[in-house]
Formats: structure tokens, C-alpha cells, sequence
């Protein structure tokens, strides 16, 4: 009975941090696979409280590069998309307020958070975080799947992905996922 006591308060201790905690769940798009050759095309931020959304970003990026075709086929977004959409500097500031605080949660949180680091980087400012991988954690808390990409591993939770291969569409189906984690 002790036990079972001691397992009933580590959950709630568990719980109550999650609650007292921000995360930062985060979905980019860019012109390719590497951070150190690609720019981000579009991006994806929602402040989760624990319980909701409590603030966002959603933006094209101008990349100030030419989105490759088989991006483009990927994604949807072309360069006449995001001619005109903020560049990265000019939604640095939003990113620094939104992160404040918060654990960034991705996907594949090295592609993200690499991205992130790497536009900043390029401004001269070492952006850095604590983070965290859903991949990583769906791994643990619900193992045995043949996949973790998010599209297969969300359908088979049953969570509804919108606007696959697009930053908004893929962060809200993280959100979903980190809430089932969690």
C-alpha cells in the first residue's frame, strides 16, 4: 500500500510540473534537410500551458533562397508564396518572447531546434534551450510502433493531421500528440 502511495504522488508530482511548465511545440518548413545549407520557408510556434495553447506564431518566412521543385511538391510553398513574408530577423523577436520560459518541444527536435539555432546564428546570437523530442518520448511512453514518423504514428493514435507538410498542420498534431503523452 506504501508503494502504491509512493507511485500516486510521483504521478501527481509528475502532473503538477508539466502544469507549471511552457513548452514551446514548434513545426518549420524549409528549402531542405540541413541546417547548416537550408533556411527556414515556414514556421510554427505554439505556447502550450500543460493544458492549451495560451500564444502562437505562424508565418511564412522568405528564405531569401529559391525553394527547390521537389520542396515545393512536398510542401506547397513556392517562391512567389513567400516573396513578400517577413524574413527570419523579423520574426526573431516574437520567437525570443514566445520561447521565454519555455521547453522547446519538436518532432525530430534536432531538425527544428538546429534550424532555429542556425537562423539565429546567423544573426550573431547563440539561441539555446531546453528541448525536447517527441519522437524520443513516443518511443518510451508507446513503444512497439513500426513507426514515429508523425503522420503514421498520429494516425495510429487517432490523431487528425490538417495541412501535412505544413509548419501549422504539423505543429497542431504535435500538440495533440505531446497532450497524449503527457
Amino acid at each position: 500500500q506504501k508503494k502504491q502511495m509512493k507511485k500516486m504522488i510521483l504521478k501527481m508530482t509528475i502532473k503538477l510540473f508539466f502544469l507549471l511548465m511552457k513548452y514551446l511545440i514548434t513545426d518549420v518548413e524549409t528549402t531542405g534537410g540541413s541546417p547548416k545549407t537550408s533556411k527556414i520557408t515556414e514556421i510554427a510556434m505554439y505556447l502550450f500551458d500543460g493544458e492549451k495553447v495560451i500564444d502562437k506564431l505562424e508565418s511564412l518566412v522568405n528564405p531569401e533562397m529559391p525553394i527547390p521543385p521537389f520542396i515545393c511538391n512536398l510542401t506547397g510553398i513556392n517562391d512567389q508564396m513567400v516573396k513578400n513574408a517577413p524574413k527570419f530577423p523579423e520574426l526573431a523577436k516574437k520567437i525570443i518572447e514566445l520561447s521565454k520560459d519555455a521547453v522547446f518541444v519538436a518532432h525530430n527536435v534536432s531538425f527544428d531546434y538546429g534550424m532555429i539555432r542556425n537562423e539565429f546564428r546567423s544573426l550573431g546570437f547563440d539561441y539555446r534551450k531546453p528541448h525536447l523530442c517527441t519522437v524520443s518520448a513516443s518511443r518510451k511512453i508507446i513503444p512497439g510502433k513500426d513507426s514515429y514518423s508523425l503522420g503514421k504514428l498520429c494516425r495510429d493514435i487517432g490523431i487528425t493531421i490538417t495541412k501535412r507538410h505544413r509548419a501549422s498542420g504539423d505543429a497542431k498534431a504535435t500538440v495533440e500528440l505531446f497532450k497524449k503523452l503527457h
